[in-house]
């Protein structure tokens, strides 16, 4: 199929655009946090998936030939957003909470505050080894950087997530050790 859609065929490239579309949001939303810069980050991949794929040298690289041109816009719309000065919406839960369970709600919303505080790099990261799965030499790939900086990358992110949600816990111990 990818073969047929760098030959211009729009059925095989409306199909492979169809197929990945939801794992392309789900990465661009993991790594700026808002849902309509990630539809804009999806968008600007699905544009390049088309007037790109003539470049893709081996079409049995289709898949992490998509996950980098996503995570390029998806840290662009990062930096443009920073640039801009906005403040980042709240994050939506990625599965429903139950509701009667606050101690859940409390650990999904420190998760996320420790995230939404990370650099758009460190996060991509984060999202391509845990989500994705991907392996240090995969992600290196994905991002054009190289394995090390990939390895320091996610070492940097998970000790920034430890210590933001070690400091968001020490208050709340705090005012328990008082009551």
């Amino acid at each position: 199929m990818v073969e047929r859609a760098q030959a211009g065929d729009r059925d095989a490239y409306e199909r492979l655009a169809l197929q990945s579309a939801d794992r392309l949001f789900g990465i661009a939303y993991r790594v700026v946090r808002d849902i309509d810069r990630a539809q804009d980050a999806v968008q600007q991949t699905m544009v390049a998936m088309w007037t790109e794929i003539g470049s893709l040298r081996d079409p049995e690289r289709f898949e992490v030939w998509t996950y980098r041109l996503v995570v390029r816009f998806a840290l662009a719309e990062g930096r443009r957003h920073r640039r801009l000065g906005v403040v980042m919406g709240a994050l939506e839960a990625d599965l429903p909470a139950p509701r009667d369970a606050i101690d859940d709600m409390v650990v999904r919303d420190q998760l996320d505050a420790a995230f939404r505080q990370l650099r758009p790099d460190h996060r991509a990261v984060l999202v391509l080894h845990h989500y994705l799965g991907l392996s240090n030499l995969e992600i290196a790939s994905v991002l054009g950087v190289p394995a090390g900086t990939v390895g320091s990358r996610l070492h940097r992110a998970t000790r920034e997530m430890r210590a933001s949600l070690e400091a968001g816990a020490r208050p709340a111990e705090g005012r328990r050790a008082l009551a």
